[in-house]
């Protein structure tokens, strides 16, 4: 399985596989009808608050993460649609609007996601 990250303002391609929208809100200046995605996943995005203290500050990245990665595993519903989607398919794409194409909820949630599916398969 690969997984990889984009923002939504990129444009689609055909290595997309299955497109998966990341974020809580629907992004700035994007009709939902012009956004070619076969899931958004809004409950997958961090909380409010995390977000907003992260603010996609590199020297808070790790703590991000954990921070992140311990609300993600609390969303059992959420973490079990995203799991069967990636199970089931051999290319995800997981999109977000940040600015910062490092430092963002999908890049954590590629890392988390790939890390589960790890470990739930040994």
């Amino acid at each position: 399985m690969d997984v990889q990250f984009k923002r939504v303002y990129d444009p689609v391609s055909q290595s997309d596989g299955v497109r998966i929208l990341v974020d809580g809100i629907w992004p700035r200046g994007i009709k939902k009808e012009d956004l070619l995605l076969d899931y958004w996943l809004k409950y997958a995005a961090p909380s409010i608050s995390l977000r907003k203290w992260f603010s996609h500050d590199e020297e808070k990245w790790e703590e991000f993460k954990k921070l992140y990665f311990a609300e993600l595993k609390g969303k059992a519903e959420t973490l079990d649609k995203l799991t069967a989607i990636a199970k089931n398919n051999n290319k995800l794409t997981l999109l977000y609007s940040a600015r910062n194409r490092r430092y963002n909820q999908a890049a954590a949630l590629k890392e988390f996601l790939e890390n589960e599916l790890e470990i739930s398969e040994k």
